[in-house]
Formats: C-alpha cells, sequence, structure tokens
C-alpha cells in the first residue's frame, strides 16, 4: 500500500516517509511536518515539437526601469515581461517599503497589483502616504487565495504583480495548511506560469529562517527566475540589497540602500561608506569589487590570550575557514605567535566580504594588532594570500586603485607581480607576507 503521508522539514524541504526529531537535510530539530502526498499530475499535452537550436531566433528582450536606480543595478539592468522575482530578508528590513516605491514608479507604464495577505488595505494606504507614494494606477488587493490573485490581475490586466508574502498564500493544488512547504511550492509555481503564459511581471516577498534563508523548502528558489536578499540590522538605517541568483544578469551586484523615515533612499556613492576612519591598531582597509562595483571596506581584528585551552575563533562578515587560512599562513610563515590567542575579526558596516582581493588586508590587520602597531595612514592593501605565504593578484586591480584614489588614499600595497598602469599614487610590492610585514611594520 502506497504511503498517503509524508514529512516535510520547514527549513530546507528534505522529505521522508517516517518523522524525525532533527531533518537530516539542514540539522534544524523539531521542524519536520506532516503532509498529504500529492499524486503526480500531467504538466502539458506534449503537442510541442522539438527545435533545432541553431533554427531558434534570439529575441533581445527590453528592459524596464522600476525607477530605483540600486535596484536596476541588482535586478542586472531592470525588470523584464515575465520575469520572476523573489525578495527575501528579515521583518521590518524594508522589503515591502521598497517594493511599494517600485510598484509606484511602474504603475504610470502599466496597472499594477498588490496583492496582500497579512495587511489590510488601510494600512497599506497609511505606508503610502508616510512614503509619499501617489498610486494613481496601483490596484491593491487583499487576499489569500492564489487563484484568486492572478484571477484579479488577468482582469485588469496588470503589467506588475506583486505578492506580499507567498507564506500566506494558499493555492487548491495544495491541501495542507498555509505556509507549509507544500502550500509555498504550489503557490510559487501557480505564479510562476501565470508570469510565463502573459508576460506579467511578478514579484513575490517571501520571509526568511533564523539562518536567513527563505523560509520554505530551497526549491523556491529553483522555480524563480531571480533571487535577491536584503541584509542588514533591521535596527540601523543601511540596508544591502544583493542578488543570489539572476538568469537575466549578474549575480554579483549589490545594491546599497539607507531606511529614512520617508522611505528607501538610495546611496548610489557609497564610496567611504564602510570606512570608520579611525587610525589605530588592529585596523586595516582593503577595495573589494561587488559585481562591477569597488567598495572600500575597514577589516578590525582583536586579539587577546585565550582563557581556555583551544582558542577561540569568530569570523563576522569574513569566512571562518578563511580566516583559520590565514591565521596558519601568519604563524608558520611569518613567524607570529598566535596559538595562544582569541581571534575576533569583524568588517565594519555590516558588509559580508568573500573576495579574496581582501586576504592582504585580513592577514596585516591581524598583524597589526598581535604587533600593537598601526599601518600606515590613507594606505589600502589589495591581494590574495596563498598558503605558502605568497600575495598574488587580485582581479580588476587598476579599478579598485582608481576608487582608492579617488577617495583620498595615498598608497596601495600591490602583489610584486601585478601589472597595473600610474594611478597617481605610492605603489608598495610584495612579494609574501614576511615582507609585507617588514614593509609595513618595520621600517
Amino acid at each position: 500500500m502506497k504511503e498517503k503521508t509524508l514529512y516535510v522539514c520547514g527549513e530546507c524541504g528534505y522529505e521522508t516517509p517516517r518523522w524525525m526529531g532533527r531533518c537530516p537535510g539542514c540539522g534544524s530539530w523539531n521542524t519536520l511536518v506532516e503532509e498529504e502526498r500529492i499524486p503526480a499530475r500531467p504538466s502539458g499535452t506534449g503537442t510541442q515539437k522539438a527545435v533545432l537550436l541553431q533554427n531558434v531566433r534570439a529575441e533581445a528582450q527590453a528592459r524596464v526601469s522600476t525607477g530605483i536606480s540600486e535596484f536596476d543595478r541588482v535586478l542586472g539592468g531592470g525588470l523584464i515581461k515575465g520575469m520572476v522575482v523573489l525578495i527575501g530578508g528579515d521583518p521590518g528590513i524594508g522589503k515591502s517599503t521598497l517594493l511599494l516605491e517600485a510598484a509606484d514608479n511602474l504603475s504610470v507604464l502599466g496597472p499594477a497589483l498588490y496583492v496582500s495577505g497579512e495587511e489590510s488595505n488601510s494600512q497599506i494606504k497609511l505606508r503610502a502616504d508616510r512614503l509619499g507614494v501617489k498610486g494613481e494606477n496601483l490596484l491593491l488587493y487583499t487576499e489569500t487565495s492564489a487563484e484568486d490573485a492572478i484571477e484579479r490581475a488577468k482582469e485588469c490586466k496588470a503589467q506588475l504583480l506583486i505578492v506580499d508574502s507567498i507564506q500566506t498564500m494558499q493555492t487548491e493544488a495544495a491541501e495542507s495548511a498555509a505556509g507549509s512547504v507544500s502550500q509555498v511550492r504550489a503557490a510559487t509555481a501557480l505564479f510562476t506560469r501565470f508570469a510565463k503564459d502573459t508576460g506579467t511581471t511578478v514579484m513575490i516577498v517571501g520571509h526568511v529562517t533564523k539562518d536567513g534563508a527563505i523560509a520554505g523548502p530551497r526549491v523556491l528558489e529553483h522555480i524563480v527566475d531571480t533571487v535577491l536578499y536584503f541584509e542588514g540590522d533591521r535596527h540601523e538605517g543601511l540596508r544591502l540589497l544583493r542578488a543570489v541568483k539572476n538568469r537575466f544578469g549578474s549575480t554579483n551586484e549589490l545594491g546599497v540602500f539607507e531606511m529614512t523615515e520617508t522611505g528607501m533612499r538610495e546611496v548610489t556613492d557609497p564610496g567611504a561608506l564602510f570606512v570608520s576612519g579611525r587610525h589605530v591598531a588592529g585596523t586595516a582597509i582593503t577595495c573589494v569589487l561587488e559585481g562591477s562595483r569597488p567598495l572600500l571596506c575597514e577589516i578590525q581584528s582583536l586579539l587577546c590570550p585565550t582563557a581556555f585551552g583551544s582558542p577561540r575563533r569568530t569570523a563576522i562578515g569574513l569566512d571562518y575557514n578563511r580566516l583559520n587560512v590565514l591565521l596558519a599562513v601568519l604563524e608558520r610563515k611569518a613567524r607570529l605567535k598566535l596559538s595562544d590567542q582569541d581571534v575576533y575579526c569583524d568588517i565594519a558596516g555590516n558588509l559580508r566580504v568573500l573576495d579574496r582581493g581582501a586576504d592582504l588586508a585580513t592577514a596585516m590587520c591581524l598583524a597589526s594588532s598581535v604587533l600593537e602597531k598601526p599601518l600606515p595612514e590613507k594606505t589600502v592593501l589589495i591581494g590574495e594570500v596563498g598558503l605558502t605565504g605568497e600575495i598574488r593578484p587580485a582581479s580588476q586591480l587598476d579599478t579598485r586603485i582608481r576608487e582608492a584614489v579617488r577617495l583620498g588614499y595615498t598608497t596601495v600595497m600591490i602583489p610584486a607581480r601585478s601589472k597595473v598602469a600610474d594611478c597617481g599614487c605610492r605603489l608598495l610590492r610584495v612579494a609574501d607576507v614576511s615582507e609585507a610585514i617588514r614593509t609595513l611594520f618595520m621600517n
């Protein structure tokens, strides 16, 4: 006899025929929920024929601006007809605010429908008044049925459909409760099919879990075209919008916003926004690339004698494993005593850095902290550190150096074998971490 029910993890979507206390997929406890198995249904008629790739005509798709340049940057230049965008972020970080402003800008090109399953029309109106949103061609619809939302979008011939949020939507294709894995998956698939069939742009808001992932199965990220994440502390003003998937553009772009009383304000030139300007031991400045945008950021470190058998390592905004590699290189190749020190490393401004070009700055920041000597003023460090201690060139080095010079920095430390044009600043070329330490701290 076939199973009629199965257990699905609410965090990652892992499925199992029996209940378990801990999900084997993501390791979360008590997240498996019993749901009815949905029978497989035919998805097509099989009337279409296969065609040769060389006979397919590629048509350039026009992009539509949202009226918010930082939003357009992350989207890859704007929205495309039939595009499905999933936006995730912590509660209160500004997802609904950004989409309401974008919907108001896009409504001049055609009707826009804002479907809310969480707020009433009057609540949305209060937010719109605070943001200065006129909404002359913006329609509001309070509903939790995905089928009804699509019918209203067809009736008003909406060019843009916003769903806030997907966790509140229910569809007849799944019989489980709203917000369950089956409902979220089926509703997203329904909105995606509607977007592809009609050419309507659909933007979906998704809640996130305590680990920062969009609540529900990860399969949501495979269904939609673009996945954007809002980063930042909701108690602070700075907001970062990052693309983690984009079928129509780069996944490395970063949009910078500031939350104000009148809504989201674009920060078109972040420049030294992530640099505090303090010149003390344990800080270093580097220039990282977020897509096509160079950003100066400040790396901070604190070292103190450990009180336990094994030292503690804490990385905030940096890759934890990369920090351990750099500590090992400094201890082995530069002869710095770090094995008895607790190490805390942070990126100022809540920025998350994965660029290997920040390795040299991170290593010299740690060296500055253990030697208790500050780095020279107005100095930027750019380069990747290898396991043998050598300094390797970073990508687009000329672009990074020009950005540092534009913001007033006079000295840039780079790998010895880098080929760069004259950028109007002093270049310090070093071959390995030992030479970098001697150049910065022993002169």
